[in-house]
């Protein structure tokens, strides 16, 4: 068995299209748009076949995203080693984005940092 597709609603859906396209090499399909609900979608494809589908609709709650809060937390992504967990944390972080920790070793042996970078949605990035 394996996990198809995560999905995460947005309120940019262009803008995070972008992101994901930009840092983490993804492509995106050509988009879905339901004109009846207004509903919209990307289905974004990585290297290794994981997809994640992005999402936006009309009248969407947006809470605030605590880092100790229930649910999905972040999404990680594998670079491939050290160095490119260190140059793809600074093109970011040069970028605008917040970095939230890291580069560094976590306790249970991860080298990795986390970004804020789509909506207060934070992305792992690890080797």
């Amino acid at each position: 068995m394996k996990i198809e597709h995560i999905a995460m609603y947005v309120n940019d859906l262009e803008a995070a299209k972008e992101i994901f396209i930009k840092y983490f090499g993804a492509t995106a399909n050509a988009g879905y748009h339901n004109m009846k609900t207004d509903f919209k979608s990307y289905f974004l494809t990585f290297d290794r076949g994981a997809r994640l589908e992005i999402m936006n609709k009309p009248a969407m709650e947006d809470p605030e995203k605590t880092s100790a809060r229930t649910g999905y937390v972040h999404i990680a992504f594998s670079v491939g080693s050290r160095e490119k967990v260190r140059e793809l944390t600074s093109r970011m972080m040069e970028d605008g984005y917040e970095v939230l920790s890291g580069p560094r070793t976590t306790g249970d042996g991860y080298y990795e940092s986390c970004i804020a970078a789509i909506e207060g949605n934070q992305i792992e990035i690890t080797v």
